[in-house]
């Protein structure tokens, strides 16, 4: 791993593993690791990611635990050059004809954090980190409606990557 390759992540890299696969109870090591890359600065957090893992209503393990961390780079979405390449991320949606016009409306909503996970991506050089997979690639004769983060992304920065990479490279193990 490059020295100065840091990881930002979808909040689907956390919430996933503790209801899959990674549960607090059967993988802490797991959490541990996370926590310390986390705290230092190893792995970027997205504000938007913090407020979905905090959504919970009654706080959950993942929320308890997220909430008692020091996140060491914390990524605010509202910063102008963020905001200037969130607005590339959507209108490269709306005027690609492999698009619906419903994939625009799914990435405009309010707290979906997919295209301000690659604009940050993108401004900082960061490698975006996500369980999504890459769709088979969206045509103009079958549009989508459901864009996925590692297809957009690529029309802005190509690296995206997935969480065992990111565990290899950062040397986390789970023994």
């Amino acid at each position: 791993m490059p020295d100065n390759e840091l990881f930002l992540i979808d909040a689907n890299i956390l919430i996933t593993p503790q209801e899959q696969y990674y549960p607090f109870d059967l993988a802490p090591n797991f959490w541990v690791q996370m926590a310390e890359k986390i705290e230092e600065g190893s792995i970027a957090i997205l504000d938007m990611v913090k407020d979905e893992i905090l959504v919970s209503k009654e706080k959950d393990d993942l929320a308890t635990w997220f909430d008692n961390l020091k996140v060491g780079c914390y990524v605010n979405h509202k910063q102008q050059d963020i905001i200037n390449k969130y607005s590339e991320v959507l209108q490269s949606i709306q005027t690609n004809p492999c698009y619906k016009e419903k994939a625009l409306r799914a990435w405009a909503q309010e707290k979906v954090a997919d295209p301000w996970l690659i604009a940050a991506a993108s401004i900082f050089g960061f490698t975006l980190i996500t369980i999504e997979k890459r769709a088979n690639k969206p045509s103009q004769y079958n549009p989508s409606g459901n864009p996925k983060i590692p297809n957009v992304a690529s029309d802005f920065y190509g690296k995206v990557e997935d969480l065992f990479s990111m565990m290899r490279k950062l040397q986390i193990k789970l023994a």
